[in-house]
């Protein structure tokens, strides 16, 4: 018979064994990286974004949370009865005490076994040096043919075609159709990079490029014989199979990985708003470098013309008639000024003859006498009482006879 214990254990609340079920969960190395296959079932969309599902297979169901982020993420629709690949974590949802899944990839059932024969040929392929990047060879700038290998149906063809037709209307653009996915499209796309390369005079660069799709596919751009083909192009090849994360073994060994068609076509090709800006840099630089030697020569023309026309006979002459004019100017003043000292000093002779006149004192009630033989009488003695001598006046003369004769000393 069992004994009772004296002393009982302690006993845990729900929360602390929930949360200690979790730790063990969530600290389980091979729940925290876990692939796990199953159909889709109870498929809802919250309003906040995230996702809620269940897995289930014959015999058992798994919950599952996708986050909003993680949805956005996905590659093809998840709806309800899709058979499914899930990878991501397991944890604990405490509040219900049930542990589910929390997906971060999905992807179709099957796809398992293709990325395993995926991973496999890729090292096989990489083992031989199919994708050392030593191989790998430069675009050209400028490409004036461009090749491209994709389905003449599919969107993937518009859009590079729209691409090339915005970024380089000046390249010819040769298309080599072939299926992308199926059976017969490995060996038609071998065909169609053969074709490519055999054309007279080749293109510059082939494209090879489909839409997006599920790794099943896309397995045709993952078959050896197209690497193969890929790699042994004479023609630098620039892939863009898919969505930017898809990955194919064509993009190993091709000289140049797009993420898209449309990438593939911008990446192959120079965008023409570039090159006319480029031009026109060019333009601009050759016309200084061609206007800049004829500034200086026509600065070194002007410099010979200006000591040319200092030197000239003509400026010579000019200057020397204006020499003659301010010399003859100066001469014409000399003169004048000499006329006019000349006229001063015959004014001023003029003035002391007017003075010295002896009419201006006959003005002056004075008179002159001559003698009878017509000799100027300049005193008293040399006249005689009786004599008819001639008396000057201003204003004429007359005879007058001398009468009696007087000197100074006797007269009154």
């Amino acid at each position: 018979m069992q004994q009772p214990l004296l002393i009982q254990p302690q006993s845990l609340s729900v929360t602390d064994l929930t949360r200690h079920v979790r730790d063990l969960l969530v600290g389980d190395e091979i729940l925290k990286d876990v692939w796990v296959s199953g159909e889709i079932s109870n498929f809802t969309r919250a309003v906040s974004g995230h996702v809620y599902l269940t897995l289930k297979d014959a015999n058992a169901s798994l919950k599952c949370v996708i986050w909003k982020a993680s949805a956005a993420r996905m590659r093809f629709p998840l709806q309800n009865g899709l058979a499914v690949e899930a990878h991501g974590a397991i944890g604990l949802y405490e509040r219900d005490g049930a542990y589910q899944l929390y997906i971060d990839a999905v992807r179709p059932a099957g796809e398992g076994r293709l990325y395993l024969e995926f991973l496999r040929l890729k090292a096989r392929l990489e083992a031989e040096g199919l994708f050392e990047e030593s191989r790998k060879r430069p675009l050209p700038a400028y490409p004036q043919r461009i090749g491209i290998v994709s389905s003449p149906t599919g969107a993937a063809l518009q859009d590079m075609f729209n691409t090339l037709r915005r970024r380089y209307p000046l390249a010819e653009v040769i298309l080599a159709p072939s299926a992308v996915q199926g059976d017969a499209a490995p060996l038609e796309l071998v065909q169609a990079l053969a074709a490519l390369a055999a054309c007279m005079p080749p293109p510059d660069v082939i494209l090879l490029a489909r839409g997006g799709g599920s790794l099943e596919d896309l397995w045709a751009f993952n078959d050896e014989r197209v690497v193969r083909a890929v790699a042994a192009s004479p023609v630098p090849v620039v892939t863009g199979v898919g969505h930017e994360t898809d990955v194919t073994l064509v993009d190993f060994a091709s000289d140049l990985r797009a993420p898209t068609p449309t990438g593939a076509a911008t990446l192959a090709t120079p965008d023409s708003a570039d090159l006319r800006m480029g031009l026109e840099r060019l333009a601009r630089r050759l016309e200084t470098a061609a206007r800049q030697p004829l500034l200086l020569r026509r600065a070194a023309l002007d410099a010979q013309k200006t000591r040319l026309e200092r030197s000239s006979p003509r400026q010579r002459l000019a200057n020397e008639r204006q020499r003659v004019d301010m010399a003859a100017e100066r001469a014409r003043a000399a003169m004048a000024h000499r006329l006019e000292l000349a006229r001063s000093g015959l004014q001023g002779q003029d003035s002391r003859l007017e003075a010295l006149n002896p009419l201006n004192v006959l003005r002056r009630g004075f008179g002159l006498v001559f003698q009878p033989g017509g000799a100027l009488a300049t005193s008293v003695e040399q006249v005689a009482p009786g004599q008819t001598v001639r008396v000057r006046l201003a204003d004429g003369s007359f005879s007058a006879q001398v009468g009696a004769v007087e000197s100074p000393s006797t007269g009154n």
